[in-house]
């Protein structure tokens, strides 16, 4: 992967981090949300997005040059179902409050537009 590309993977997960601790700072002492829950909903988004990203770069793009497409989608599909698993037994298992889950989510959908309105005026266009 270019070091670009890894810059940019890393500066929105700063973005993130920072987003995220932001909002807990805020809502957190109000008590509308419940911590914990904010807390493994970014840090699921922020994992989950890492494993995206590291993961065509590393795995998918070479079956691709391969002509391994199948296998690559596998492991995709894979990973996403693992994922869902998770989610899954973090909401069943353990009682997550989902609004605090899904508000720690939204800080990395908020980092990605940052990131992409920042690289479009660094860039001019």
């Amino acid at each position: 992967m270019p070091t670009a590309a890894h810059k940019t993977i890393l500066r929105i997960e700063l973005w993130h981090a920072g987003l995220l601790l932001a909002l807990l700072g805020i809502l957190a002492p109000a008590q509308l949300v419940e911590p914990t829950s904010m807390l493994l909903g970014g840090l699921f988004m922020g994992v989950n997005f890492l494993l995206l990203c590291y993961g065509v770069a590393w795995i998918l793009t070479p079956l691709a040059g391969k002509g391994n497409v199948k296998a690559g989608v596998a492991l995709l599909v894979t990973k996403g179902l693992l994922f869902l698993g998770l989610l899954s037994m973090v909401f069943f298992k353990f009682g997550m409050d989902a609004i605090s889950f899904a508000v720690g989510f939204s800080p990395l959908l908020v980092a990605i537009v940052i990131e992409a309105l920042r690289n479009n005026l660094t860039l001019g266009t």
